[in-house]
Order: structure tokens, then C-alpha cells, then sequence
């Protein structure tokens, strides 16, 4: 095969890949949007900035950048805590961060956090999108925090069931929700065409047919939508509620864009993400993004995978999809205005499901209970208090964990039942271990000459070292220390 026919067939396979990816894009970056509680357009205009920015960046080839549902939660609660215009700054400095990470090279420890406080987080996320958007589907308001949302569920079941405008909402809604869900199962080459696109294509066709009393989302343009952050939105930052969720914006848009990339290079044979470069283009695609006010991006798994399923060859692909975004938005602005927001809801709601581990909870909890514990408890922490709080709490849960199990330490006493007494105790002797290692001495029988060997330990700090030395001044014991032979205590 010539190199020729080769860049051909590579062309028809990047810009077939670029349609399937905008098409999946469209009603995810207007669902964000709109569940974030921002104009639709925002959403558009991200997912342009992610193909015509990042997308054109080095890092990883084939994975696709936009706004993510797993942000939604923390972007509703920016907004409502600071205001639409404020969003600019929080991104703007959100992107400048992750350039700075980027450059110090720091994109592959993202790698370190642990998979359970990011499970944990996603599954948070889902859970608190999933309990905001039932209220959505419905036409009506939620009341805001993740245990409000819970705790109304019952009123909002009691209301729609009152109201014909709400069940046909939910009417609506409930069929965008049933036919992603079954949309795998259909058989040829119907199923070549995204399942949200169609989903939401046939509620929308639905509600315009039978003229449904149901919410549509709010239409203001393109250009109009852009609201660069002005100068005095700035002055915001002596706030420390403002810079912690600057802070909380760059470690899980971060984490989510690079743990993506470690997804999507198993999908494929191609080269694999470079974690500091991707990192700097998605710091680059946020920074854009600031300036322009809109939405923070993040890689997103749903169109990366549609990407390599697609059959994309290069990053063309990606580049294109921000075409298209960009040509829709700008040509068919009106089409937005047809679209019903139960819709949508119904659409971020699927997608909340599919960020909770259902299938791997079961397997790690009899695997790995501990690991379980600090998924369950992130997200649990996240649905009652909020999201930086929540994965603070998963990540202090894990530290805790790996200091536990790193300090394992074994006491072996051998008592031939006069004379000396000899204690070997091998492992990791830390503070966390110091009570089993005191609660062992003190067992030993009361009188006798006891040889306490520590030549075996691999890491003795210094509260364990202490209190040993103590008991054995006590007890007029020897000390086998590492690297030296018996000596008195």
C-alpha cells in the first residue's frame, strides 16, 4: 500500500470518525450546559475549543476533549456561589494551573491517586447529577444541594404526579432515558448512528409533533453567549472560597482528563498520551475557555471511545468534530430551541448511572474490602457535603490505608521456657503498629532476661524506636539493633 493511498484512506477514516464524534458531542455539550445552569451555547463552544484547541495539541492522539457531566455538579454550585461571570476566572486560572503542572512535568503523579477515591469521585458525581436531573426531568427546580435533592424526592414524585405538563416531561424524558439504554441491542446499521443523537432527535421530533407543554431550552446565540471575564471579576480571588474551588477545578478535571487517556490508550495500538503534554493542552483549552467564558473541559471517555470505535487514525478526527460544533452552533443556532430539557435530563441521567461502578463494587468489596470502603465512603461524602470535601475525605481514607498496610510488622517471641526469652520483630515498625509491639512485651513473662532483636525490621521510625528503648531500660533487656551485634540496653 502506497503512502498515498494510505494518507487517502486515513483521511476518509479520520473525517467519518469526526461526524460520528459530533454527533455524540451535541447533545452532551448542550445537556452540560444546561444542567450546569449556564446558556446551552457554553457548552458548544467548549466542545469547539476542545477540537480546535486541544485537539490540535500534542499529548494524546486520539482522545476527545469537551465539557464532562462529571464537572456539572461542581460548575451549578461555582455559578449559584459566584455568578455566571465569575465562571471565566475560575476556569481562566484553571487552565493557566494545569500549563504550570504540565511544564514541572508533574501529569504523571496523577497517576498516583488512588483508583478507589477516583471511583469514588465519579460515582459521587453520578449520584448527585442523577438526584438534580430527576428534578429536571420533570420541569421543576431542585432545590440545590445533593441531600436536599434526596431528602425532595418524594414532594417532586407527589407534584409531577399532579401536574399533566410535569408527567409529560417526564414522559419524555423517561423514553430518552429508555432508548440510549436499549440502543445497543439494535440490530445493523442503525446502531451506527449515536444513541444520545437519537434519543434526544426523537423526543425532540415528539414534542414538536403533539406540541407537548414541556420546557425547551433557552436559545441567546452564539456571540451573545460570550461573556469574556471583565476586570473587576478578578477582584474575586481574595476570596479563599473562590481559590479552593480554582483548586478543586484543576485536580479533578486533571485527574478525569489523564485517567481518560490511560482508558483510551487501551482501546487502541496507535502512540500512546504523553500525561505532561496532554496535560498542558487541556491547561491551554482551559485557559481559552476562561477568556471566553465558557465551560471548563475535560477529556470525555463517552466521545474519546466513539473516536477509536469510529476508526480515527490521527488527531484530524478531533480537530474535525470542533468543525462541525462550530459550523452547527453558527448556522442552525434555532435548532437548540426545539430541543426539550427533559430530554437532556434524561440524557445526563443516563450518563450518571454509567458513572457509578455497579458491576465493580461487587468483586472489589470481596477482593479488596478496604479499597470498597473508600469508594463507598468518597462517594457518599461527596452527595452529603460537596465535592472537594468529599474527595479530600477519600484521599486522607487512602493515605490512612497504605500507611496501615505498609506498616506491617510481625512479633515472633521464642520462650524455651527458662533462661532467656528472644523477641525477633520483623517489618515496618511505625506508631500505627506501636501498641500490638508494647501489648506483645508486656505479655512476656515477669523475671526473665529478654533479648529484643530488631535486625529483621526494614523501617523503624522514631516513636517506635523510643518507646522500645524505654521498655527496654525498664526491663533490662538487649537490643539486636539493625546492623549490630547484642548489646546492653
Amino acid at each position: 500500500m502506497t503512502s498515498q493511498t494510505f494518507s487517502r484512506a486515513a483521511l476518509r477514516s479520520d473525517v467519518t470518525a469526526s461526524l460520528v464524534v459530533f454527533l455524540v458531542a451535541v447533545p452532551l455539550c448542550v445537556g452540560v450546559a444546561v444542567a450546569s445552569g449556564v446558556p446551552a451555547e457554553l457548552g458548544l463552544i467548549t466542545g469547539i475549543v476542545g477540537g480546535l484547541v486541544t485537539g490540535l495539541l500534542p499529548g494524546s492522539s486520539l482522545q476527545v476533549s469537551g465539557p464532562a457531566a462529571g464537572l456539572t455538579v461542581l460548575v451549578l454550585t461555582a455559578v449559584k456561589d459566584y455568578g455566571l461571570p465569575v465562571l471565566g476566572v475560575i476556569v481562566l486560572l484553571t487552565g493557566l494551573l494545569q500549563l504550570a503542572l504540565g511544564v514541572l512535568r508533574l501529569g504523571r503523579w496523577f497517576r498516583a491517586i488512588s483508583l478507589s477515591v477516583v471511583h469514588g469521585m465519579l460515582a459521587g458525581i453520578g449520584l448527585v447529577l442523577i438526584a438534580g436531573q430527576l428534578y429536571a426531568l420533570g420541569d421543576r427546580g431542585a432545590p440545590g444541594s445533593g441531600t436536599s435533592n434526596v431528602a425532595g424526592l418524594y414532594d417532586l414524585t407527589v407534584d409531577v404526579l399532579a401536574s399533566r405538563s410535569a408527567l409529560a416531561a417526564s414522559a419524555v424524558g423517561v423514553g430518552t432515558i429508555v432508548v440510549m439504554t436499549g440502543w445497543k441491542w439494535v440490530p445493523g446499521r442503525a446502531r451506527l448512528l449515536p444513541g444520545p443523537l437519537v434519543a434526544v432527535g426523537a423526543a425532540t421530533a415528539l414534542t414538536a409533533a403533539f406540541d407537548l407543554p414541556v420546557r425547551r431550552v433557552e436559545v441567546s446565540g452564539l456571540f451573545a453567549a460570550v461573556q469574556p471575564p471583565a476586570v473587576g471579576d478578578f477582584s474575586r480571588l481574595a476570596d479563599v472560597g473562590l481559590l479552593v474551588t480554582v483548586v478543586a477545578f484543576t485536580l479533578i478535571a486533571s485527574a478525569e482528563s489523564l485517567f481518560s487517556a490511560a482508558a483510551v490508550d487501551r482501546l487502541h495500538d496507535g502512540p500512546k498520551t504523553h500525561y505532561d503534554r496532554e496535560l498542558m493542552a487541556q491547561g491551554a483549552g482551559n485557559t481559552v475557555c476562561g477568556l471566553l467564558g465558557a465551560l471548563p473541559m475535560t477529556a470525555v471517555i463517552v466521545r474519546s471511545a466513539a473516536n477509536v470505535q469510529a476508526g480515527a487514525r490521527t488527531r484530524l478526527s478531533r480537530v474535525l468534530h470542533g468543525v462541525w460544533l462550530l459550523l452547527f452552533a453558527a448556522m442552525f443556532p434555532d435548532v437548540l430551541g426545539l430541543i426539550p430539557t427533559a430530554a437532556l435530563a434524561g440524557v445526563l441521567i443516563h450518563a450518571g448511572f454509567k458513572l457509578l461502578p455497579v458491576k465493580e463494587l461487587g468483586p472489589l468489596w470481596r477482593d479488596h474490602r478496604g479499597e470498597a470502603v473508600i469508594l463507598v465512603v468518597t462517594a457518599g461524602a461527596i452527595l452529603i457535603t460537596n465535592m472537594f470535601e468529599g474527595v479530600l475525605l477519600g484521599l486522607a481514607l487512602a493515605v490512612v490505608k497504605a500507611a496501615w498496610e505498609v506498616s506491617h510488622v510481625h512479633v515472633d517471641v521464642t520462650d524455651p521456657g527458662e533462661g532467656m526469652v528472644r523477641v525477633r520483630i520483623q517489618g515496618n515498625a511505625t506508631f500505627l503498629r506501636l501498641p500490638r509491639i508494647l501489648d506483645a512485651l508486656e505479655s512476656l513473662p515477669a523475671g526473665r532476661t529478654v533479648e529484643l532483636d530488631l535486625a529483621g525490621l526494614r523501617h523503624l521510625d522514631h516513636a517506635c524506636l523510643t518507646a522500645l528503648r524505654s521498655w527496654a531500660d525498664q526491663h533490662n533487656a538487649h537490643i539486636i539493633q539493625p546492623g549490630r551485634v547484642p548489646s546492653a540496653a
